[in-house]
């Protein structure tokens, strides 16, 4: 009797004895995104450089096959050359959109996603301020911003409940005196919250 314990004991170990994950990317999993980057180009020391960020903050619910509903809130600051300064121009905008996993490792590590959002927002351009230091009046208004994004997104698990994203967006957006397409780069953190 013994020796019957014993191999099962032994067998038991050995079919279980893999090393436990936690279960990534399952239907109704929720993260809470934070998120930053550059648009239209790279910062440099350049005084003139039409320099360009964002930042940002996400939700976002998976659903079957590890492809997920995104809904947050996007701030974006771009800056445009006049005489020897800059213009300010910034958006604030809500997205709504989903993402679709077309790639993925076996251990669920790293996952490729490509994503539609539908972009809502308001735009303003130097703040509201039309006057310039040297007298000149801006003739772009403050303004309501529609359209949608492109997103190429990274994720790949740091640990069970950390995700690093890196991000590439197209916005193309209408309303707007900035230009219809801003270029988006950047990275971000996902926290599983459940």
């Amino acid at each position: 009797m013994k020796r019957a314990v014993f191999f099962i004991v032994v067998a038991l170990c050995l079919v279980m004895g893999g090393k436990a994950h936690a279960q990534r990317a399952l239907k109704g999993m929720r993260g809470l995104e934070l998120r930053g980057g550059m648009v239209d180009g790279f910062h440099t020391s350049d005084n003139r450089n039409e320099l360009g960020y964002y930042f940002g903050i996400a939700m976002s619910t998976y659903a079957k096959n590890a492809n997920k509903w995104v809904f947050g809130a996007e701030y974006l600051n771009r800056y445009y050359p006049y005489k020897d300064g800059r213009i300010p121009m910034a958006q604030f905008t809500g997205e709504g959109g989903y993402y679709y996993k077309f790639l993925s490792d076996g251990s669920k590590t790293f996952f490729f996603s490509l994503g539609a959002s539908a972009l809502a927002g308001y735009e303003t351009v130097n703040w509201g301020d039309k006057l310039l230091y040297d007298g000149s009046t801006i003739q772009n208004k403050d303004r309501f911003l529609y359209g949608g994004a492109i997103t190429l997104e990274i994720e790949t698990y740091l640990t069970d409940r950390v995700i690093l994203l890196l991000t590439g967006r197209e916005r193309i957006l209408w309303g707007t005196s900035s230009g219809h397409f801003h270029t988006q780069f950047g990275i971000g953190l996902r926290f599983m919250i459940n």
